[in-house]
C-alpha cells in the first residue's frame, strides 16, 4: 500500500510538472526523445483539436480522424516546427488542412453540388453545404435541440468563413492567429468573420420558430 501511494504521488508530480511546461518546452522534450512531452501535447489538445474539426465538418467521426491525422503529423513531422508562430497556431494549422482535405473528400464522396444562397453552382467562398450532423459528441449538451440548431445552422454557412468562425468563436483564437493559420490578410480575417457571423444570424433567426415553437393560448 505505501509503495502505491508513493508510486501515485509520483505520478502525479510528473502529471503536474508536464502541465506547468508550455507548448514548446514540451516539444523539445519529445524532439530530445521523451515520449511523455508527446503524450502530454496530445492530451492537452485533443479535445480542442476534435473540437474544432467537428464544428467545421459537422461529423464527429470525421472529426476523431483529423484530431489522430493531426497527431500523427506532430509525432512524424515535430522537427519542423521552427518557432516562427506560436505551437498552438501550427498544430491548428494542420488540423485546419486536413478538415478542408477531409470536406473535399466528403463532397467527392457523396457527389455533392454546392450552391449558393440563390441556388446557383458555387465555390468555397460562396457555396453552402450541409454535411452529416446525425452523430453529436457531449451528448449531455448536444442532445438538446437548441445546440443542434445550432449546430445545423453553422453547417450551413459557407466554409471559407465557417472555418474562421469556429476558430474565432469557438476556438477563441485571436485574430492574428486566424491570420497565420489561414495564412490570410488580417483584414480578410475580420470581414470573413463578420460575413460568416452575419450568415449564422441569419439562420438562427429562420430557426427560431423551430426552436421556440408558439405556445397555444388557450
Amino acid at each position: 500500500m505505501g509503495t502505491e501511494s508513493r508510486h501515485d504521488r509520483q505520478s502525479t508530480s510528473v502529471a503536474q510538472g508536464m502541465r506547468a511546461l508550455t507548448d514548446e518546452d514540451l516539444l523539445k522534450r519529445f524532439l530530445d526523445g521523451d515520449e511523455a512531452g508527446f503524450v502530454a501535447l496530445m492530451r492537452r489538445y485533443k479535445d480542442p483539436i476534435t473540437n474544432f474539426a467537428y464544428r467545421f465538418l459537422g461529423n464527429y467521426d470525421e472529426a476523431v480522424d483529423v484530431a489522430q491525422e493531426t497527431f500523427v503529423r506532430l509525432y512524424r513531422f515535430g522537427n519542423t516546427f521552427v518557432g516562427d508562430v506560436k505551437f498552438s497556431t501550427w498544430l491548428y494549422t494542420i488540423a485546419a488542412n486536413l478538415s478542408k482535405s477531409e470536406l473535399k473528400r466528403y463532397r467527392r464522396r457523396n457527389g455533392v453540388q454546392l450552391q449558393d444562397a440563390f441556388g446557383r453552382p458555387g465555390d468555397d467562398e460562396t457555396s453552402w453545404d450541409v454535411p452529416d450532423t446525425s452523430y453529436m459528441p457531449d451528448e449531455s449538451v448536444d442532445r438538446d435541440h437548441i445546440s443542434q440548431a445550432v449546430q445545423k445552422a453553422l453547417m450551413s454557412v459557407t466554409p471559407t468563413y465557417r472555418e474562421m468562425v469556429v476558430l474565432r468563436d469557438v476556438q477563441q483564437l485571436s485574430y492574428e492567429e486566424i491570420a497565420d493559420i489561414t495564412k490570410t490578410e488580417l483584414g480578410t480575417v475580420k470581414s470573413r468573420i463578420n460575413r460568416g457571423r452575419a450568415q449564422l444570424q441569419g439562420l438562427l433567426r429562420d430557426l427560431y420558430t423551430e426552436i421556440f415553437p408558439p405556445q397555444d393560448k388557450r
